[in-house]
């Protein structure tokens, strides 16, 4: 009975591996062109016109212009924390992947603890910001890194405490046991409240405007990435856009129902189209506000954290508390 379940089991934790990879690469092209075709719009301008229909070709000229860039390795570096942190920030951003249910059958492994498993792997992109601010031997990449590690150690707390308003209502932390317990009302209606402090976290959490002070230009040069070209830089540029990809879609499970939406045929499986509706909706809007909202000083970033979020998502918490209790 063991030798006939284990390669059925094996072919679909290989399938669901490739299905990660995969979407790692699409959602890189997809966003690079999403974000300058909306900017341009954004500022009244056309974006990418020249290559392809539309700019279309636009991300397939730059991937091969950053494969051909030289490696420079700055001479005061440390040569081995600077080449593995765009490594390190890139190699797990798959991982979580595969616990992300996209629908009732797409779902590489539903882990009782599948929220805890993201949210520690997600956590591993801090520590890669740091060893590449540290190993470029740069005070600017240096300021920008230990921004980042400020910023991001200050907007997981309002984070995780909603998160926890959310597991106190569902009482797991199964994402499909999250979804399924939205059959009847998304959270985004039982508590809008948290999904705006989350979703403001998670912005701030991937270092997008306006809170993308690590890699802040008109401050610190591009931050954490200064030292770094070619396939270092665009492993982060990547790994950044995967990371917004898997935020997105903890969103939608969390608060918009996951792959629920009007019936579709086969919806076992085809559930997943309103998976992806949700996600790309929320990553055009984080495009959105990065090409309309100004970014914010430092201390405007810290204070607005500790200052209004996390008082609001501890009053939350308690509320969401004794309601259950009552």
């Amino acid at each position: 009975m063991t030798d006939s379940f284990l390669p059925p089991e094996l072919l679909r934790m290989v399938f669901a591996v490739v299905c990660a990879i995969v979407i790692v690469f699409g959602n890189a092209v997809v966003m690079g062109y999403l974000e300058r075709k909306l900017a341009g719009r954004f500022q009244r301008r056309p974006g990418p016109m020249e290559v392809g229909w539309h700019g279309i070709l636009q991300l397939a000229v730059d991937g091969v212009k950053l494969v051909g860039k030289q490696l420079v390795v700055p001479r005061q570096a440390d040569k081995i924390l600077y080449r593995i942190a765009p490594i390190v920030s890139f190699a797990p951003a798959a991982l979580p992947l595969l616990v992300i249910p996209f629908s009732p059958k797409l779902q590489g492994r539903d882990f009782d603890i599948g929220l805890i498993f993201i949210l520690a792997v997600v956590a591993i992109n801090v520590l890669a910001i740091l060893i590449a601010g540290w190993g470029s031997n740069n005070k600017y990449s240096l300021l920008g890194a230990m921004r980042s590690v400020a910023q991001n150690v200050a907007y997981e707390i309002p984070m995780l405490l909603t998160l926890l308003s959310v597991i106190l209502v569902t009482n797991t932390f199964s994402l499909k046991g999250i979804v399924a317990a939205q059959e009847g009302l998304w959270f985004i209606f039982l508590m809008p409240v948290a999904f705006l402090i989350f979703f403001i976290a998670t912005v701030a959490e991937t270092n997008r405007a306006p809170f993308d002070l690590p890699e802040a230009e008109s401050e610190l040069t591009a931050g954490f990435m200064t030292e770094y070209s070619g396939m270092g830089f665009s492993l982060f540029f990547m790994a950044e856009y995967t990371y917004m990809f898997i935020a997105c879609s903890l969103t939608v499970i969390l608060f918009l129902g996951g792959w629920q939406g009007p019936p579709l045929p086969y919806a076992e499986y085809t559930s997943a189209l309103w998976f992806f509706f949700k996600v790309y909706a929320l990553l055009i809007i984080m495009i959105w506000i990065r090409w309309t909202f100004p970014r914010v000083r430092f201390d405007q970033l810290l204070n607005f954290c500790w200052k209004y979020l996390v008082p609001f998502s501890l009053v939350h918490l308690l509320v969401t508390a004794v309601v259950l209790k009552i």
